[in-house]
């Protein structure tokens, strides 16, 4: 009597064990983004407690706690606390922006001024000043804003003309011209009109100070949606430091990913210029020293990029207010200043981690 067909078990897949080498890694980047956090809120409480007026640790916590309108809770509460608010913001867009940069052009040099962001930002501020008569800081952010969100929609417009589109090669290219131009536009309106360049000095110089609550308010929303996108690219930019050829066959659309990472380029480093006036050297030198932590996996780079930039730029802040005291000096001097000689011993001391 012939039996029925035969009930055989599946066998049972099991998942390959996570590497020693891969968990320690992964242990290592998780270690790092926890100290990185501790380093900025201690920064962060630095900020609100050192200042031209001198407040004890005391008073500043009363004035989180217990406020009561007091000279010194006005000081914690309405200057130095939306000032920290404010670098917090700029610096993380910064960093995060400088990071894209870099991933998108594979150049190790590239900053978000390569869109022109900075000087299309500038040039339209100016025209603000001049044509329009604007004098104020909030004012100057949507002039600023402007500005930053034309030029890079030209610079991303000339490097995609050809068969080719965008590329590494192209939007560097494009981004200089563009910058030059619009730069030697600036210098012409200013240098014939000195009241113009008298106002456009003070943004110009790239500082936190005369920041309010109300400056932070126009632009968190621009930084929020400029950083989920960024995030939400880096499996992308991953792919792309493969080269495009693999990324396609890895199935990325490489020309959307580029355009992707031009809005959250403009839209971070955009909402930082506008905000905070043209500061230098952030964008440039945050993402090596956060390969340092994580490596080249964007995954975890743009995050420490983040965090990297708002300590960095808070830190130089709370240095300008310290070293001329009871003046300061603006931020975007101390990076100059102290940037620049650290990022040459940087790449003299230090393999830097390819991009």
């Amino acid at each position: 009597m012939a039996s029925g067909p035969q009930l055989t078990a599946a066998p049972i897949v099991r998942s390959a064990p996570r590497s020693p080498v891969a968990s320690g890694t992964r242990r290592r980047r998780l270690i790092a983004l926890a100290v990185l956090f501790a380093v900025l809120v201690v920064c962060c409480f630095a900020s609100v407690a050192i200042g031209a007026k001198e407040i004890g640790l005391g008073d500043v916590w009363k004035a989180f706690v217990d406020y009561t309108n007091t000279e010194n809770d006005i000081v914690v509460m309405s200057l130095r606390l939306p000032r920290t608010v404010i670098g917090v913001l700029a610096g993380a867009a910064l960093g995060l922006a400088g990071a894209l940069i870099q991933g998108h052009t594979r150049n190790p040099l590239a900053d978000p001024g390569l869109l022109g962001v900075n000087a299309g930002a500038a040039l339209v501020v100016v025209i603000g000043i001049y044509v329009f008569g604007v004098t104020s800081l909030l004012g100057y952010v949507w002039f600023a804003f402007a500005g930053a969100l034309v030029a890079s929609v030209a610079v991303f417009m000339l490097g995609s003309m050809g068969r080719g589109g965008p590329t590494p090669v192209t939007l560097a290219l494009s981004g200089a011209a563009v910058t030059a131009m619009l730069s030697a536009f600036t210098s012409a309106i200013i240098l014939v009109d000195v009241q113009t360049l008298d106002a456009y000095r003070f943004w110009a110089v790239g500082a936190l100070a005369g920041r309010d609550a109300s400056v932070a308010g126009q632009v968190v929303w621009f930084i929020a949606l400029g950083m989920a996108i960024a995030l939400a690219s880096a499996p992308a930019l991953n792919a792309l430091a493969l080269g495009d050829d693999v990324a396609t066959a890895l199935g990325h659309n490489v020309r959307r990913t580029h355009i992707i990472g031009v809005i959250a380029i403009t839209l971070l480093a955009g909402s930082a210029t506008a905000a905070c006036g043209p500061i230098a050297f952030v964008g440039l030198v945050v993402p090596h020293l956060a390969r340092t932590f994580t490596g080249p996996d964007f995954r975890w780079l743009l995050p420490v990029s983040a965090l990297v930039g708002a300590i960095l730029l808070l830190a130089a802040d709370i240095i300008g207010r310290v070293v001329v005291r009871p003046s300061e000096l603006q931020v975007g001097i101390v990076l100059a200043l102290v940037g620049g000689p650290f990022f040459v011993w940087l790449v003299r001391r230090r393999k830097m981690v390819q991009v």
